[in-house]
């Protein structure tokens, strides 16, 4: 599993503390995490949490990433910004159950948390409960065991849902404020990271052309 960091700005001090924690966690099951800021590095590109819904549909479309972990102060605002773009169903945590619930009933591709609200003492070992508990069995496996035909049925009832109701990715690309599209894309390792796992043709070409210009 390719799993991608995106910090929005308001939190971009904690970036370090939360990729080593995530990546400790990724790294006994195998997983690869790539982190795509905010570092909290002076004269950093910006990353608004809205801008963290985007960047994260642009990865989960595009498969350049299976999960997505992302938050802000609150968590509400970049889960809200997430789910309001198509092929992203994002969850939100503050402890490890809700973690475990949401991968086991939702099935989704990810999750966002609070970095500032009830961020204090031992928040480090809070992140790497919720990590554990988020990952300890596969996505949309069910809870409890008995209501797992449902659940499943309601995950693809939703997610089928959200091909109607939303636009496809390469349309909303096209057709948002540019300059704003520009400055998602704009962080450190972002090109590296997104083109060497990039599996849509279409939107990397897209991207690349507006890169490029």
């Amino acid at each position: 599993m390719k799993i991608a960091l995106i910090n929005e700005n308001s939190q971009a001090t904690k970036n370090s503390l939360i990729y080593e924690t995530l990546n400790e966690v990724a790294k006994e099951k195998g997983f690869e995490v790539y982190n795509y800021g905010m570092y909290g590095k002076e004269d950093e590109s910006q990353l608004t949490y809205v801008q963290n819904g985007l960047l994260a549909a642009i990865l989960l479309n595009s498969k350049a990433a299976d999960f997505v972990i992302t938050g802000c102060g609150t968590g509400v605002g970049a889960m809200v910004s997430l789910n309001s773009f198509p092929g992203v169903v994002c969850g939100i945590a503050s402890e490890p159950t809700d973690a475990y619930l949401f991968s086991q009933i939702n099935g989704g591709n990810a999750l966002s948390l609070p970095f500032a609200k009830g961020f204090g003492w031992g928040a480090e070992l809070n992140l790497k409960l919720i990590f554990e508990r988020l990952f300890a069995e596969p996505m949309g496996g069910g809870y409890p065991k008995d209501r797992v035909v449902p659940e499943q049925r309601n995950a693809r009832i939703l997610n089928e849902m959200k091909t109607i109701t939303h636009r496809d990715l390469l349309t909303v690309l096209k057709t948002i404020d540019q300059d704003f599209l520009k400055e998602t894309i704009a962080g450190e390792y972002f090109q590296e990271y997104f083109f060497e796992n990039c599996q849509d043709e279409a939107i990397a070409d897209y991207l690349q052309s507006l890169l490029s210009h």
